[in-house]
């Protein structure tokens, strides 16, 4: 699942092979500049902000993409290309000058604007705990804010704390023993804000353990309620339950999960 801990990792596997990299050939396919070319530009750094890319370039401009649930990032050897049923999807496409090419395929957001800019694009996310820059008090004032909205919804936007996406969302409810439906003014906003955090940077810095919220690895019980709707809860055994919410004004549709006993309705 596309989650700012997934972004997150994406940018340190590409960092090794883009930073420093002159692109010689390339050009974006999609977004409001499709058709420029990238060659030229030299990568300076490549850095995340909650579930967003930013490639830097040194002519002061950056690249900034977002997966959503559909968008990756492949990288080729010298002499390799994508197969050809993925040639119709790619939406940008960097040859490095060491040969390896860069490809972004099904990318939905795709912007090229001056580094000086990206806040026109990232300005409103909130603190991202996987950011050296971490607020965690500006992350719970945000939250604070929004006494009346829901927990899972306070959470899923990305305005008061980014990075946390639907996995995420559900199973820190669970770890907090919070129902999805309780108002986010009735959370003890230090622990949930502190169990969040350290739930993302645990999923990226410890081996094995990437999204798994148990410490179990075996098929089935990695997550405690993602998942698991109609089966037993993995510490309670009630009955984990399940609901779809709305779609969304782009048509995505979210599940939420969580099991009645250990978070029971206010």
């Amino acid at each position: 699942m596309p989650e700012g801990d997934s972004v997150h990792l994406l940018a340190a596997r590409l960092r090794p092979s883009l930073v420093d990299r002159v692109v010689v050939d390339g050009e974006l396919r999609s977004g409001g500049r499709a058709g420029e070319s990238l060659a030229g530009r030299r990568v300076v750094e490549v850095d995340t902000h909650g579930k967003h890319l930013l490639t830097r370039f040194d002519d002061a401009t950056t690249l900034h993409t977002h997966l959503r649930m559909q968008g990756s990032w492949t990288l080729t050897r010298p002499g390799r290309v994508l197969p050809s049923r993925l040639q119709r999807q790619v939406r940008v496409r960097a040859r490095l000058d060491d040969g390896h090419t860069l490809w972004g395929v099904d990318l939905p957001v795709v912007d090229l604007v001056p580094t000086r800019d990206e806040h026109t694009l990232i300005g409103h996310l909130g603190p991202d705990p996987l950011r050296p820059d971490w607020d965690p008090e500006e992350a719970r004032r945000r939250l604070a804010a929004l006494p009346d909205v829901t927990v899972r919804a306070a959470l899923l936007d990305q305005r008061p704390m980014a990075g946390l996406g639907n996995l995420w969302v559900n199973e820190v409810g669970y770890l907090r023993g919070v129902h999805p439906a309780t108002p986010i003014g009735q959370v003890d906003l230090v622990k949930l804000v502190d169990v969040a955090a350290r739930a993302l940077r645990f999923s990226v810095s410890t081996p094995g353990a990437y999204q798994v919220t148990t410490g179990r690895t075996r098929l089935g019980e990695t997550h405690w309620v993602v998942g698991r709707a109609g089966r037993p809860c993995l510490r309670c055994g009630t009955r984990v339950e399940g609901r779809d919410d709305p779609p969304t004004p782009d048509g995505r549709t979210r599940r939420a999960w969580w099991c009645p006993r250990c978070q029971p309705a206010a």
